[in-house]
């Protein structure tokens, strides 16, 4: 309609397209993670309809004088579950809303329940948004399994809106085999229940469907058909052209180096942690990223041990590496051979080459028939961390060399 318009969206869980777009820089991302003051998690379970269980939630949630949201989704037989809910606890009074409703008819329920002239509200997800009743402080919802992630987030988030502790439950029919997806999303919204977790949960969205069409009307999925990685390095690639910055081919370079390289058990213990901290030295683009990450290592689990040390130096290698356009990097005992691929090879030779391996004190012999291979010789009894930081300051020397071909210089 208009160039040059500025847009802020606000929301408690982007959709997958988006949350992707402001990760590969498209659009620009804010979080607010300080919570209201006097607001706690919100105490969620995962479990079959069960009677005994909906009939002890409403009943505690009366004792302290609050109220109840029963989510049915279905408008043809709401009244027949208002009678059920009535059944299950006499003492308390129920009534329902629903999208179909006149506008007066809506009104005045609502005016109603907020008045506390109702005890449990029985109604459709059209409470997913714009609802701040914060004496509604138990939620108990049906078919939890139909519902998208997000949507379980949002509607999770109409409770627990005051300073007692709220209740949510998310109920699926008894004997029902549950679909894969289905399982992750309520797991997902069990697991975190921590104030301010919207993003991760939008985060587990994105990786549960994908991230959908970039400029189409599709907000999730697709991304299967050239994988996740490769998408995102490709779109991203795209808009750094269209932002006008200058485009660094790079290389996945192979290092086998033969040493122990990981994160131990008596490091860090728990899977999850050690696939997010893998994440985050596989995706380390900068000295300040690696510095970061090594002082979270310390800061949470300690000093850490020689095959963490290690981990982090071949990942700091592997970065100059792949900018150096190196193909790969293997030991065999006492020697190492880097392989450079045709461009660099091209890039580097003659006196380029003998400058970088100036910065290493490690002798060297080269080798041009067919692809360039330059081969490190390691001196009798050198540390593992001596021979890292030389061969470190070699292929350092030849990344900045291929930057500098790149600038024109």
């Amino acid at each position: 309609m208009k160039a040059n318009v500025d847009v802020l969206t606000l929301t408690a869980t982007p959709i997958p397209r988006t949350l992707n777009m402001s990760m590969l820089g498209v659009r620009d991302l804010s979080v607010i993670e300080t919570p209201p003051t006097n607001r706690y998690p919100i105490q969620t379970f995962v479990m079959e309809q069960n009677g005994g269980v909906i009939k002890s939630a409403i009943e505690r949630e009366l004792e302290r004088g609050g109220q109840v949201f029963y989510l049915h989704n279905k408008v043809a037989d709401i009244e027949r579950t208002v009678a059920e809910v009535e059944a299950l606890v006499p003492d308390a009074t129920v009534t329902y809303a629903h999208g179909q409703m006149t506008e007066t008819q809506l009104e005045n329920v609502i005016y109603d329940f907020v008045h506390g002239d109702y005890d449990v509200l029985v109604t459709t997800t059209i409470i997913e948004t714009g609802v701040d009743m914060p004496n509604v402080n138990t939620l108990i919802i049906e078919d939890a399994d139909h519902y998208g992630l997000a949507q379980l987030y949002q509607l999770r988030g109409r409770i627990g809106r005051s300073s007692r502790v709220a209740y949510a439950y998310f109920m699926y029919r008894q004997n029902r085999v549950l679909s894969e997806e289905a399982e992750k999303r309520l797991s997902a919204i069990k697991d975190f229940t921590a104030l301010g977790s919207g993003f991760k949960i939008a985060m587990r969205d994105l990786s549960i469907r994908g991230a959908g069409n970039l400029l189409g009307s599709q907000q999730h999925g697709f991304i299967d058909a050239v994988g996740y990685d490769l998408y995102t390095q490709m779109l991203q690639d795209a808009v750094a052209v269209k932002q006008g910055k200058q485009h660094q081919v790079k290389l996945d370079a192979e290092v086998s180096l033969d040493i122990e390289a990981y994160l131990p058990d008596s490091y860090v213990a728990d899977p999850a942690q050690k696939i997010e901290l893998y994440k985050r030295v596989r995706e380390s683009e900068s000295a300040a990223q690696e510095q970061e990450l090594q002082a979270d290592l310390i800061d949470r689990f300690g000093d850490y041990p020689e095959p963490v040390a290690n981990l982090l130096a071949v990942a700091h290698l592997k970065r100059f590496a792949d900018a150096a356009q190196v193909e790969k990097i293997t030991r065999d005992e006492r020697q190492i051979m880097v392989q450079l691929s045709a461009k660099a090879a091209s890039a580097v030779q003659g006196e380029k080459l003998f400058a970088a391996l100036a910065k290493t004190k490690l002798k060297a012999r080269v080798t041009a028939d067919g692809p360039l291979i330059v081969t490190l010789l390691l001196p009798k009894g050198m540390a593992t961390a001596d021979w890292l930081t030389e061969l470190t300051a070699f292929v350092q020397a030849l990344a900045k060399q291929q930057q500098e071909v790149a600038d024109g210089k």
